[in-house]
């Protein structure tokens, strides 16, 4: 017995002592996907056993988010904030194809589409951001992630179970490329940068965010979307890592939550004929929320394309020596891009509730760049992960949907569940 368990010992040093090498291909070349936590030494049947957990928790569990309408529709719900949201349905719809739940992804397809989806009018094509759950729409805009994600996803449904199951998966993708096209001064990508928009229409065509930057997803635009535009995609692509470089500080790694084409702070005008203002520091240009997800968009781009590979790797150090400096187990979920605390009024409130934390959402997101990484600091981000319990704070505030979701995807991206869907 002791044998055993000294034997067992070493065999774990050994595997911590064995430098993680990031991968200088990527899937789209490969067909091959990495899985890190096996690579650490985490034992197959448990890297199984927790990502059929962590999927319970979203989808199935007591704080699940995914809720079904009769026999035929489903939601995602931000809990906290009692809505639907396109950002949630279309997160949804990816994860459901990647695990192959053909019903889930089915159900939330057709409740986007009949609750959210503009049917007709300038909009058309596009989706109401967000509904109450009962599908009555609390804005009649698009946020312009939800669209990328449901194209994509989309895609990767028709791949997986073709168009002749009740869905024409593709022909509803190709009717969404269609119709973001620029129209009646809306569109979804703008013409100029080729870079996607914060929101297609009026005022949040005319800056970005970070975070919805995803250069691999228009990689798999122009192979399987057949709309004629595979040139297009494939610019958008280029230009939407270009522009990360200069989006993200060199020095932290962070980006700001929102900006302009150019990478640069944006500055939101004073309106017409109210009084002037002194300038106060705008929280859209600090590293929050939305900004969680660049580290993982960023890994996913590496995994999937490694088009960008030997810049992703650097910065993948570079954000996980920032947040290494604020502690693995202490780093909270908000900073200015240079690296300091925000001002209490600079802090954007979640659920009522304004305040820097320890999230497991940015816990994940970090963890996921791991990645890119082959530092050992890499490891002990993996490992808190592993180790994090998703449960309330002391105060009560939790979320089950955001945290959650982020959390669930950078389980597949660690373990090598987040994969290129091709034609069968």
């Amino acid at each position: 017995m002791k044998k055993s368990i000294f034997m067992t010992t070493l065999l774990m040093l050994a595997i911590h002592a064995t430098a993680l090498t990031p991968w200088k291909k990527g899937a789209f070349e490969t067909g091959q996907y990495r899985n890190l936590f096996a690579e650490m030494g985490y034992r197959q049947a448990d890297i199984d056993a927790k990502l059929k957990e962590v999927f319970n928790d979203v989808f199935r569990g007591p704080n699940k988010v995914y809720f079904e309408v009769g026999d035929t529709l489903g939601y995602v719900s931000d809990i906290k904030n009692h809505d639907a949201r396109t950002e949630g349905m279309s997160y949804g719809m990816m994860i459901a194809v990647q695990f192959g739940e053909k019903d889930i992804f089915d159900r939330l397809w057709r409740w986007s589409k009949h609750y959210m989806q503009h049917q007709d009018g300038k909009r058309k094509g596009y989706f109401a951001w967000s509904c109450k759950v009962d599908g009555t729409r609390n804005a009649q805009g698009a946020a312009s992630d939800g669209e990328l994600y449901f194209i994509t996803a989309l895609l990767f449904a028709s791949n997986r179970w073709g168009n002749h199951t009740g869905i024409n998966y593709k022909a509803e993708a190709q009717h969404i490329l269609d119709c973001i096209q620029p129209h009646d001064n809306i569109y979804l990508i703008d013409p100029e940068t080729k870079l996607i928009t914060f929101t297609p229409d009026g005022f949040g065509q005319r800056f970005t965010d970070p975070s919805y930057h995803i250069p691999a997803f228009y990689e798999v635009w122009a192979r399987w979307a057949d709309d004629g535009r595979s040139t297009l995609w494939q610019t958008c692509a280029d230009k939407s890592r270009e522009f990360l470089h200069k989006c993200i500080n060199e020095k932290t790694g962070l980006n700001p939550d929102m900006c302009n084409y150019d990478g640069t702070t944006l500055e939101f005008p004073q309106r017409p004929g109210a009084p002037q203002q002194p300038h106060r520091r705008n929280g859209s240009a600090n590293f929050r929320y939305d900004s969680w997800r660049v580290p993982m968009n960023i890994t996913l781009d590496y995994e999937w394309s490694c088009a960008d590979g030997a810049w992703q790797r650097q910065y993948g150090e570079t954000v996980q020596n920032f947040f290494y400096s604020q502690g693995v187990n202490t780093f909270v979920d908000q900073y200015r891009v240079d690296g300091t605390l925000p001002e209490d009024d600079e802090i954007l409130q979640a659920g009522g509730f304004r305040k820097l934390r320890h999230s497991i959402g940015l816990v994940a997101t970090t963890a996921a760049a791991s990645m890119l990484c082959s530092h050992d600091k890499s490891r002990e981000f993996v490992d808190a992960l592993w180790n994090a319990k998703h449960v309330p704070f002391d105060d009560g505030y939790f979320d089950a949907y955001y945290d959650g979701l982020l959390r669930l995807f950078a389980f597949m991206h660690l373990s090598g569940n987040y994969r290129i869907i091709t034609s069968e």
